[in-house]
């Protein structure tokens, strides 16, 4: 009888077990779609504005990678908002 209780146990907990790591790969995918996305956006503007003869560009490095995987697009914004403050 503990045995039959043990197993029901068991079985649970690894239901919620598969249940977390599914929900966080998910999170982890998303991470690494908007920073991927970001990236390019980052070097296709930075591009752009060399084009234009505007000296504003950002870096891509492990840090824009992480702002942008965190934020997104919002991200991207917020790095080149920060490269035209330092201009001003």
């Amino acid at each position: 009888m503990d045995y039959g209780i043990i197993a029901i146990v068991a079985i649970c907990a690894l239901v919620l077990l598969i249940g977390t790591l599914k929900q966080k790969s998910r999170i982890v995918f998303q991470f690494l779609m908007r920073a991927s996305v970001g990236l390019v956006c980052i070097y296709f503007f930075n591009d752009f504005l060399k084009s234009k003869d505007i000296s504003i560009s950002v870096g891509l490095n492990p840090i824009s990678f992480l702002t942008v995987g965190s934020l997104g697009i919002s991200g991207v914004a917020l790095l080149y908002g920060i490269m035209l403050y330092r201009t001003l």
